[in-house]
């Protein structure tokens, strides 16, 4: 029965990953960190188990052609009773029809505490950052030219994020805001790519020069369903960006806020998980996107998204 389970789990990663579906929550991060992370179990005793250490995998394709794969390491400290620090590290692999990059992603730290408990719902609080690993600016290898945010490994900023959230047997609330604090050195413009490779496609790229992220907030909404081993959940997740994105204009130097960079990202989620044992489970989660902001000079855009993890309680 366990070779079973797992197997069919991984049969159904496989058909949803190789049709193309597309990997992030449309945020930069932080909707996976601490208390906002999705699948939180509930539990009236104080955890046994010290660390997690999670991996997960995803392919995607962006709304143009780059295709995404990553491998992030997920790493969780219990700190007392109350506390638990978050570490994630991913590694990506960008290509598309303006070239290929690689390398390590950016950074996520963050730490969460336990601020009431009694036995019907926990509350806890997260404090985090985003560390950049590149300030943006890669190329594509044949002519220097500098690509778009869909091909940068790294946002090329320093985030802060808070969170907090509500965890019942059958429920998960959870709320996120996330602020940039500087810009990147992204140079992308289209009259550096003439009409490579041709110009009403280069133009699908919005111009990110010196991006100044707005700020985002989120809510997630997640219901569960658990039993001895098998467990399922579905939610919602709307992400806001409430101030606009802020550029560069590549032609007069000065920098302007881009209109329709604001407004909401809303997916719906899914996901099932297996637990082998007490000390480790796999979980799949999928999202389907409905709306999106129409102007994403950050490159965030996502239609679709599947996560593929393995969890190991050490």
């Amino acid at each position: 029965m366990k070779i079973f389970s797992f197997l069919l789990i991984l049969t159904l990663s496989g058909l949803v990953v190789h049709s193309g579906y597309t990997q992030g929550c449309s945020d930069a991060g932080f909707c996976t960190m601490g208390a906002m992370k999705p699948d939180q179990q509930y539990s009236k005793r104080i955890p046994l188990k010290l660390r997690t250490l999670g991996v997960s995998y995803y392919q995607g394709k962006s709304t143009l052609t780059p295709v995404i794969r990553s491998v992030t390491f997920d790493l969780d400290f219990k700190l007392g009773n109350k506390g638990a620090l978050q570490v994630k590290v991913p590694y990506m692999w960008v290509q598309g029809s303006l070239g290929r990059t690689a390398g390590v992603s950016d950074i996520s730290l963050s730490y969460t505490r336990n601020v009431y408990r009694n036995y019907n719902f926990d509350i806890n609080i997260t404090v985090g950052a985003k560390i950049p690993t590149n300030n943006s600016n890669l190329e594509d290898g044949d002519r220097g030219r500098d690509l778009p945010m869909y091909y940068q490994t790294s946002l090329g900023s320093y985030d802060v994020v808070f969170g907090a959230s509500l965890i019942s047997k059958n429920w998960l609330f959870a709320v996120g805001y996330q602020q940039a604090l500087n810009r990147n050195q992204n140079r992308f413009a289209w009259g550096e790519w003439g009409d490579y490779p041709f110009p009403s496609y280069i133009r699908d790229y919005d111009m990110g020069m010196n991006l100044q992220r707005g700020t985002d907030v989120m809510l997630r909404v997640e219901r569960n369903f658990r039993f001895s081993r098998f467990n399922f959940n579905v939610g919602v997740l709307p992400i806001y960006r409430i101030t606009k994105d802020e550029v560069m204009n590549p032609m007069t130097g000065q920098r302007v806020k881009l209109d329709n960079t604001t407004g909401l990202a809303l997916s719906a989620l899914a996901g099932v998980g297996y637990a082998f044992n007490v000390s480790s489970s796999i979980k799949l989660m999928y999202g389907y996107k409905f709306t999106d902001r129409e102007v994403n000079p950050d490159g965030l855009t996502r239609d679709n998204v599947l996560t593929v993890s393995y969890l190991l309680n050490f």
